[in-house]
């Protein structure tokens, strides 16, 4: 039985889902990918379901009626791994700007250490970013340091996107309960281990700017991170936020 699945969010991947799946399932450790489609115009799902056909013991499909955010697409699939018997459970952008080869490491940093979440950390030993302007690498690391100002959370990369959750921080935190659909939903998720106080260690890596398709980044989603963590601060110093 393979312990681990990727869940892999996708929106208009078609240039990329194809390359991400060969590469995470030709690593020298087994893992499962779980894509999570909001209904691609592009054909993303398509070619999915063809690949599923060369793989179908290892890659699985869940197919939304819409784009309904980030936060949501990995919260279904956290349900769908959490029904069945995944010990290891990852986010991971179809995009390339994160390395497939790091999967193994966030793996071991889990199954081989002591911690219970796994952040694949763009910030921990300085600022690993290739391909960003100066101004997007200046804004994501001012970020990190304001939410981790705020909070109290002893992370460098607060924001990240590339993470592997033990089994048992998904069935402590109460997956409906989470109020972000944006990026700010990254945040709330790592917020939530910490305050459960489950070890969490930041393993260094390059992120690397996409190459193909386009980004899903907007001034919605910076305005629901920047507000959204004061708030989420505030209720929790009163006791009336819901983990």
């Amino acid at each position: 039985m393979v312990d681990a699945v990727v869940i892999i969010p996708t929106y208009n991947e078609i240039e990329n889902v194809e390359r991400i799946i060969k590469n995470v399932l030709a690593l020298q450790r087994d893992f499962d990918i779980l894509v999570v489609d909001d209904n691609s115009p592009d054909g993303t799902a398509v070619k999915v379901k063809e690949l599923q056909e060369e793989y179908p013991e290892h890659l699985f499909l869940l197919e939304r009626k819409g784009k309904l955010g980030l936060g949501t697409a990995y919260i279904t699939g956290f349900k769908w791994a959490l029904e069945r018997s995944y010990e290891y459970i990852f986010e991971m952008d179809a995009d390339f700007s994160h390395n497939p080869n790091d999967l193994i490491r966030l793996y071991n940093a889990c199954a081989k250490g002591t911690s219970q979440v796994a952040i694949g950390s763009r910030y921990v030993t300085g600022v690993n970013v290739v391909n960003w302007p100066m101004s997007r690498v200046l804004l994501s690391w001012l970020a990190s340091k304001y939410v981790r100002f705020i909070t109290g959370m002893d992370i460098h990369d607060t924001t990240a996107g590339f993470i592997c959750y033990k089994r048992e921080v998904l069935e402590k935190i109460n997956l409906d309960k989470i109020k972000f659909v944006g990026y700010a939903f990254q945040i709330e998720m790592k917020f939530k281990a910490y305050l459960l106080k489950f070890k969490i260690k930041e393993v260094p890596v390059v992120f690397t700017d996409r190459t193909r398709g386009t980004s899903k980044m907007s001034k919605g989603i910076i305005s629901e991170a920047v507000f959204g963590v004061l708030r989420m601060k505030f209720k929790s110093l009163f006791n009336s936020y819901e983990i």
